[in-house]
């Protein structure tokens, strides 16, 4: 038996079957490019669905952690694990980094996207009540058709793709869902008591459906007019893989009130993720409102901070822009050629082609020809 087969049965065996894995086992990885247990080298086109925007193992964010674990002269290293009970110098330098690239003017660090959103959601609904005068219990979050913003037992709750959602219930109340890229259709959903509209800028698990343009300045002038929050989704968009830093900066006027980010916040190394927003409205979350254990820990602070840098530093939004054309456009002439490709979308390196059959199966052979991906919803 070879080590693939060994390695697969056993993770079958002792692992829950939670995902359709392709038949690969990865050992190490090197910039775009991961190597398997039996040597074979591929171009990860995944990239951690979108956790590795910096490339594995980029070489300047490993240093910073490297260095923060280094021994001083009393053999002490950097600490990894300080709990929010006390201060932390790595936690204040990287709240400062968001602080600044955002625009906003406080951060709340967590540690993986679906606990962003849970934050923003709770930092919405306690905003509803206290600021906008909601009354107790009543407050609605506005979403999307075709949604994906993790998979707790809320988030789940305003999913409309059924396998997130049957089987989980009871479900959570108070959410509502209008078309994604449907400005009409927002207007009218929005009553006294609506608290936030929590869109992704780009509907990336949905096959990266792009709104039509326009749509998220139209929203947000519609969230602005009726006092209510327009939380953006950036967990998958975030960090220049569209072309700019975020997402939303396609668009002329958006500003989002609040603003979820993690996956390649912390360079694919540890899990990191954050809500921000300015104060008017994260002030509203008091001590012992919200919290975790790992949420803020130096370790990923220090680490998230350099990834961010890199970003910046190496131009990688710049990149992608320039990256992303090009490859869409070698993509279209492949599709005149190709009966089975049906569409080619996306915007900077954040691309999905449409494909006329089984999407996964179409998988399995760029498996075979040294090309990692994944399918969603007959997209790779």
């Amino acid at each position: 038996m070879r080590e693939t087969e060994r390695l697969i049965a056993l993770e079958n065996k002792y692992g829950a079957s939670n995902y359709a894995s392709l038949g690969v086992v990865l050992k190490s990885a090197k910039g775009i490019y991961v190597k398997d247990v039996e040597g074979k080298i591929y171009m990860d086109f995944l990239a951690g669905y979108g956790a590795l925007n910096q490339g594995h193992n980029h070489p300047e964010i490993r240093r910073a952690k490297r260095e923060y674990e280094q021994e001083d002269e009393d053999g002490f290293s950097g600490i990894t694990l300080g709990p929010r009970a006390f201060h932390t110098e790595a936690l204040s330098a990287f709240l400062e980094k968001v602080a600044q690239v955002t625009g906003k003017e406080k951060v709340l660090p967590m540690n993986t996207g679906a606990e962003a959103v849970e934050t923003a959601i709770k930092i919405a609904r306690k905003w509803g009540y206290k600021v906008k005068g909601i009354p107790e219990n009543q407050a609605e979050i506005i979403t999307c058709e075709r949604n994906f913003h993790g998979r707790t037992t809320t988030i789940v709750s305003f999913s409309t793709e059924s396998q997130n959602y049957e089987n989980f219930g009871p479900l959570t109340p108070g959410f509502k869902t209008v078309p994604f890229g449907d400005a009409s259709a927002l207007e009218a959903a929005i009553t006294p008591n609506t608290a936030a509209f929590l869109v992704e800028p780009i509907q990336a698990e949905a096959g990266i459906l792009l709104p039509p343009k326009g749509y998220l300045d139209a929203a947000y002038a519609l969230c602005q007019k009726n006092n209510v929050l327009f939380i953006a989704d950036e967990i998958q968009t975030g960090f220049g893989r569209t072309g700019d830093l975020f997402a939303f900066q396609h668009e002329t006027k958006l500003k989002p009130d609040i603003l979820t980010l993690g996956k390649a916040l912390s360079g694919g190394l540890v899990p990191v993720s954050v809500a921000v927003a300015n104060a008017d409205i994260m002030d509203v979350i008091k001590p012992g409102d919200h919290g975790s254990t790992y949420g803020g820990n130096p370790l990923g602070a220090v680490i998230a901070k350099r990834a961010i840098e890199v970003v910046i530093e190496e131009e990688m939004s710049q990149n992608a822009k320039v990256m992303g054309e090009y490859f869409r456009e070698q993509l279209r002439e492949i599709q005149k050629s190709s009966s089975s490709i049906k569409e080619v979308r996306g915007r900077g390196l954040m691309t999905g082609v449409e494909i006329d059959g089984s999407a996964h199966e179409t998988c399995e052979r760029l498996v075979d020809n040294g090309i990692l991906a994944k399918d969603a919803h007959g997209v790779i």
